[in-house]
């Protein structure tokens, strides 16, 4: 009996491995959908998605079931990639300062502004998944200003709540206007952003430094 017991096949049921390719569909997806709530807003049809994704509408909604779904796994995507830029830049940026740029020019990128009507969605801004990967980024971004603060070469009146305002609004398309339009100015009034950081500061700031916290109870 323990002979059989030992060599008798294990019927547990198993949750079986996405395939390669369901993976492959389901991130471009993903990337369909970012790029084209950046370029319409939250709203595009979901079969528009589909299309520029290059897969049929049951695959859609297959790894999908709702907007609400599908907007969940962008923002944290988002929320991913621009924690990464983050963490790449403090890697690969000897100069503190430097690598605060390299991370604000790279979130841009990212689209960390235009994708903040998403926000305001219907979906559970609570879920513990993306408390989780919203607390990472945070944490990656306080690290960043840290050490720029640190090397002296950030002026001292401001902190990482006033970097992710900024950020946030110059990376955001005007009303009326396609993210498109605005993606030529970015980058070129991020850099305006970044010299009136640069310490010593050639003005007095009104108010206080704005922490993470600030903006929460905001």
């Amino acid at each position: 009996m323990e002979t059989a017991a030992r060599t008798a096949p294990d019927c547990r049921r198993r949750t079986p491995r996405p395939r390669a390719d369901a993976l492959r569909n389901r991130e471009r997806i993903v990337t369909a959908a970012r790029e084209m709530f950046v370029e319409s807003g939250p709203d595009v049809p979901l079969d528009d998605v589909a299309r520029r994704a290059g897969v049929g509408n049951a695959t859609l909604y297959r790894n999908f079931p709702d907007r609400a779904a599908l907007t969940h796994e962008v923002v944290l995507a988002v929320l991913s990639r621009t924690t990464d830029r983050a963490e790449e830049a403090m890697a690969e940026e000897s100069d503190p300062f430097a690598a605060l740029s390299r991370f604000v020019h790279a979130a841009a990128d990212e689209r960390i502004g235009a994708l903040c009507p998403l926000l305001s969605g219907t979906f559970d801004q609570e879920h513990p998944e993306l408390l989780a990967e919203r607390r990472h980024l945070e944490e990656a971004v306080e690290e960043v200003v840290r050490r720029a603060a640190a090397s002296g070469r950030l002026r001292p009146d401001v902190a990482v709540g006033d970097l992710m305002v900024a950020l946030t609004q110059l990376t955001r398309p005007l009303a009326g206007s396609s993210c498109m339009a605005i993606d030529q100015f970015a980058h070129r009034h991020l850099q305006l952003l970044l010299d009136g950081l640069r310490a010593p500061a050639r003005s007095v700031l009104p108010g206080s430094a704005s922490t993470l916290e600030d903006l929460r109870r905001r």
